[in-house]
């Protein structure tokens, strides 16, 4: 009986073995079911998840082991009894191995993060780079382990991106599968990093795939919920913030202030993000000028980091330690604004340095500091009517987070889900639409699009002024050799004329000549050397490229109403 019994389970086992190949090769040909794409959506989010952990015990592990404290919650405490020159070596030699690997791996030393992501969603059907960001998440993963001043939720976001790529070009996903499964990682991600999975999903919707559409809606909850397990099975069921008492606020007195204080954060949030751009400008322009190597810009950030850290350790890291102290309210009115100044600095030395790390983190901390010296300033002027300065602490911490990030929705449930304060939604909200509403005005809605444009990304304006960009010429064009193409003197009549394009430019660059030429077709040619003559490939068509943007605004439209 003993023999027959193992066929069996052997045969029982090829059977399963069998059916399971079978499975992922018609998931593979065919693309999933949504049954089948909820399971893809779980164990992305699972993945995510553990990234998300994994970086963020990476980071406590390294930072502990480096800086020599087994509690790194009070990591500022700490670093204050150290040796000067302690704290200046730790963040200069993190940024020299941060350069290195940068210069190594990427073609422009730059780290990836959230910004990359929203573009890969937007443009590259829900992809982004590999390599790249791998190098990108180790970078970061040094950077905020040695000092400097950013947050982790940038690199972990670009993290669970890589997942979702590799995922995506397993599957060969279209561009509607790729989007939704990067969208999971994302929700995952986020949900993982701040135990927060109703913030995390809508951030995956609001900020990333910027719609909010039905068919995506399950799969990204199913994965956020999976990556709050993973990160509630690490640490627990507990806030990241801890309030001393429940808020309570004098509604119909009360709320002006927080309409002022929105108007305020709105400013914070834009220089915050101005002076990073300014210092990634300027840090270029001396790199330029002087030619600096590139592997030395980041080492050079954290040796300016770790001299002011010197004075001021509070600038060392996320800054939770701060942030906490603030919503408590254990800071004075001039440390509020003494910490709040310096980090705006620190974060953008460390950004404009090309060390990595996101700016979430850091627009909270800045956020608390500016609500808290806003808070006690008016509770000092009307003691009678004002509540508890936390309460602003509170609410300035999602007004500028939101500006910055440009996500009212799921900042606002963020705050929420990292305090566990319900009660004083009215005031937050106030807060962080005056900010959002007044910052979007004087950047290009948030700090990761408005990065996007400096580098001629036009994401922010819809996907009427992107989607063009996703086109080639040489997919539009009709080619000189078919019944329908343009007569070829007059093409190069109008070449002669300098009216042509090259077959390897996009809709975007394509279609201004339009207007300047008023012709209703432009020579697609390749341009030869010097003493070579441009080759003509065929004439690209106003009707056709209107007809095949057309196309896409109908298909971006019936996806974002699915």
């Amino acid at each position: 009986m003993g023999e027959p019994i193992k066929i069996l389970l052997r045969q029982g086992v090829n059977d399963a073995k069998s059916a399971c190949y079978d499975a992922a090769r018609v998931v593979k040909t065919r693309g999933p079911t949504q049954i089948q794409f909820w399971f893809i959506a779980l164990v992305i989010g699972i993945g995510a998840g553990l990234a998300a952990l994994f970086f963020r015990l990476g980071i406590e592990y390294i930072q502990s082991t480096l800086y020599g404290t087994d509690d790194i919650t009070r990591l500022h405490s700490f670093i204050a009894g150290l040796k000067w020159y302690q704290i200046v070596a730790i963040p200069v030699a993190g940024g020299l191995v941060v350069g290195v690997i940068l210069d190594r791996f990427t073609d422009d030393g730059r780290v990836r993060s959230v910004g990359d992501v929203i573009e890969g969603a937007a443009l590259s059907e829900g992809r982004v780079e590999v390599r790249r960001g791998l190098a990108s998440a180790v970078a970061s993963l040094l950077t905020l382990s040695s000092g400097g001043s950013t947050g982790r939720e940038g690199p972990v976001v670009h993290l669970a991106a890589v997942l979702s790529t590799i995922v995506c070009r397993w599957l060969n996903a279209n561009g509607i599968t790729g989007r939704d499964l990067l969208g999971c990682a994302v929700a995952a991600a986020v949900s993982a990093s701040f135990n927060a999975p109703i913030a995390g999903a809508l951030f995956a919707l609001e900020v990333v795939l910027r719609h909010f559409a039905v068919h995506a809606f399950a799969p990204i909850v199913i994965a956020s919920v999976a990556g709050t397990v993973i990160n509630r099975l690490a640490f627990g069921d507990v806030t990241e913030f801890v309030l001393p008492v429940q808020n309570a606020l004098a509604f119909y007195v009360e709320l002006p202030a927080f309409l002022i204080l929105g108007l305020v954060c709105g400013l914070v949030a834009v220089i915050l993000m101005k002076a990073i751009f300014w210092a990634d400008d300027f840090g270029t322009y001396i790199q330029n000028e002087t030619g600096l190597p590139r592997f030395l810009r980041p080492a050079i950030a954290g040796g300016l980091l770790g001299a002011i850290a010197i004075w001021w350790p509070h600038i060392i890291g996320v800054g939770y330690e701060t942030t906490s102290a603030a919503l408590q309210g254990n800071l004075v009115l001039h440390e509020a604004i003494t910490f709040g100044i310096l980090k705006v600095v620190a974060v953008a030395i460390t950004m404009g340095g090309r060390m990595g790390g996101g700016v979430f983190s850091p627009s909270l901390m800045v956020g608390a500091l500016t609500g808290l010296a806003f808070g006690l300033i008016a509770t000092a002027i009307f003691p009678t009517v004002s509540g508890e300065g936390t309460l602003y602490a509170l609410a300035g911490m999602g007004a500028v987070a939101a500006a910055v990030l440009g996500a009212p929705i799921s900042t606002t449930l963020i705050v929420f889900e990292l305090t566990g304060d319900w009660q004083t939604g009215l005031a937050v909200m106030v807060a962080v639409s005056l900010s959002t509403a007044l910052s979007s005005r004087l950047v290009d809605r948030s700090f990761f699009l408005t990065q996007l444009e400096r580098r001629n990304v036009h994401l922010a304006a819809g996907p009427q002024a992107y989607l063009l960009a996703t086109f080639k010429v040489s997919s539009v064009m009709r080619p000189a050799d078919t019944p329908r193409a343009a007569p070829e003197d007059i093409c190069w009549d109008l070449i002669r004329d300098g009216v042509y394009v090259d077959g390897n430019a996009t809709l975007e660059q394509a279609m201004p000549l339009f207007e300047q030429a008023s012709h209703t077709f432009i020579p697609v040619v390749t341009l030869g050397g010097e003493d070579s003559p441009p080759q003509l490939w065929g004439a690209l068509f106003q009707v056709d490229a209107l007809k095949a943007m057309n196309r896409a605004l109908s298909e971006t439209a019936a996806e974002e109403h699915s």
